[in-house]
């Protein structure tokens, strides 16, 4: 994170390039001097290291809303429905004025300098990957007109169709693995495999299978089609392979992204709020899953000072169990009852309410825990999927790939600082106790993803979203819930509706529906 003092200079120039109109024959909005590398870090950081938009998107809507967090205030929103289109709104706001902006320019910048190939495949890919997340989450969007709204020449960005988005990304993800080249620049400030090229093609095809996979339930012949292709030119092979960020041991602000933004999101404040979900604590119970003993603890606060926290999982789990937040409940709902417990070191103390529902363990939320882009089990567990779904071997049939990925995932809690290493012996008996049951096989790969991306919110809920597993209860609460369905999409902002009517509208009327509703559906998520 060295780099994060170079975006104060790139910023500072950029300022200068948006003030400076001595010459009138130079774009007064866009710098002659910025350096498309340095765009690449900041972008790279701000994905996960901004506060804002990892708190609103994942903790406050997508977390709660595929039921993996849940007890907070501000959970309400993607847990009980309650719509706050400032929260739907944030990452569009955000991404569109700093990151998209930034990156367009970065790919336009690299693109005819002979001397940067390798930077400019790797913004391409950069590029994919953060309009995914946008487009995922509303639909239809500005892309190929997505920064003209900043630009010199003031003109109102056209909504793209989501299918013509992901051909893009689809030809985008092959031409730049393929044109990726180890012989030629090294792009040495890259945060999330320090210029690595053999990583940066492996993690442009592991995305390319992602999203092919986005497409089973919308165009199952082109999804096979995409993800065999993805296959052929090499994805991830172990968890050396994955996509990760690094973050520094510092708590975010929301003008500081060095450390995890996801982690502050969570942890800020004099006390930890957020609980577990019942529903997905459950789900780990009852298939005897190891990764439950690590992630899940019963804690004594230590105000301001979360990673102090006194650990008494042991000594609670003795009396109730693992018992978290019901679906549909805050913390202080479901009351429990004050008991005492004997802590060692400290004597008697009294359990109350609020100590009696799990919270995430420290390591998962230290300022510092790695933030995972895309890794080596969801890889395994969306070929497993392919591979039932149309009947393929791709290096192992549905079976292979389904404990390749479940190994994977256990062992990737080990990437944490502080985190577990789960052992081959817990992680075969895991396996013995979760054979694939005829009939179960969708189900029971898509339980292994949504527990493998936990802590990646948007990911969770886009693969819930394309799969329809877990099936999941509605979280519906009288007096607060807007509807009694989970959301599908996120609503357009209003500033879209008042500065962009034209095209807002347009995209408006494509829609099933006709409405910009958050119980609408994306493209690929055909009802």
């Amino acid at each position: 994170m060295k780099s994060y003092y170079n975006f104060l200079v790139c910023l500072g120039l950029m300022m200068v390039g948006c003030n400076d109109f001595g010459d009138m024959n130079t774009n007064p909005t866009q710098s002659t001097t910025m350096d498309p590398a340095l765009q690449l870090v900041q972008v790279q950081a701000r994905f996960s290291g901004d506060l804002e938009s990892n708190e609103r998107v994942s903790t406050f809507m997508c977390m709660p809303m595929v039921q993996q967090l849940g007890g907070a205030w501000a959970c309400q929103y993607g847990g009980f429905y309650v719509k706050q289109q400032q929260y739907m709104s944030i990452l569009w706001e955000l991404n569109y004025t700093n990151d998209v902006l930034n990156l367009v320019d970065a790919v336009n910048r690299a693109k005819d300098d002979p001397k940067k190939p390798n930077l400019y495949n790797i913004l391409r890919i950069m590029k994919v990957y953060l309009f995914a997340r946008l487009t995922d989450l509303y639909g239809d969007i500005p892309y190929s007109e997505a920064s003209a709204g900043y630009t010199q020449k003031i003109v109102r960005p056209k909504y793209d169709r989501q299918e013509d988005i992901y051909n893009d990304f689809f030809k985008e993800l092959t031409e730049a693995s393929i044109a990726l080249d180890a012989s030629r620049d090294n792009v040495a400030n890259d945060q999330f495999y320090k210029g690595d090229i053999g990583k940066w093609k492996k993690f442009a095809n592991s995305l390319h299978l992602r999203l092919a996979m986005r497409l089973v339930k919308r165009d199952a012949a082109k999804a096979k089609t995409e993800a065999e292709k993805a296959f052929a030119r090499g994805v991830f092979e172990g968890n050396e392979d994955i996509c990760k960020m690094t973050h520094a041991n510092i708590l975010n602000n929301y003008a500081d992204v060095r450390g995890n933004g996801l982690s502050a999101s969570i942890s800020q404040g004099e006390v930890v709020p957020y609980r577990f979900n019942q529903v997905f604590i459950d789900a780990l119970r009852n298939t005897n899953d190891p990764r439950l003993n690590y992630i899940a603890k019963y804690y004594i606060d230590k105000p301001y000072a979360f990673m102090e926290r006194t650990d008494i999982t042991n000594e609670v789990k003795a009396v109730v169990g693992y018992t978290a937040c019901k679906n549909g409940d805050f913390v202080w709902d479901d009351w429990k009852n004050t008991f005492t417990i004997q802590v060692p070191g400290l004597g008697a103390y009294d359990v109350g309410n609020n100590t009696q529902k799990l919270q995430l363990a420290n390591f998962l939320i230290a300022n510092d825990a790695p933030f995972l882009h895309l890794t080596y089990a969801e890889t395994e567990l969306l070929l497993a999927e392919a591979c039932f779904r149309w009947s393929l071997n791709l290096n192992g049939d549905f079976m292979a790939h389904y404990n390749r990925g479940i190994e994977a995932a256990m062992k990737q809690l080990a990437i944490y600082s502080g985190g577990p290493q789960i052992g081959d012996t817990e992680i075969n008996k895991y396996k013995t106790d979760n054979v694939i049951a005829p009939g179960q096989e969708l189900a029971m790969i898509n339980h292994q993803l949504w527990v493998a991306l936990f802590m990646n919110g948007p990911e969770a809920y886009a693969n819930w979203r394309r799969s329809g597993f877990p099936v999941l209860t509605p979280g519906y609460k009288p007096g607060y819930s807007s509807i009694n369905s989970i959301p599908r999409r996120f609503e357009y902002p209003l500033s879209e509706k008042e500065q962009n009517a034209d095209n807002y509208n347009k995209a408006v009327q494509a829609m099933d529906g006709k409405t910009d509703d958050w119980t609408g559906r994306v493209w690929w998520d055909k009802q």
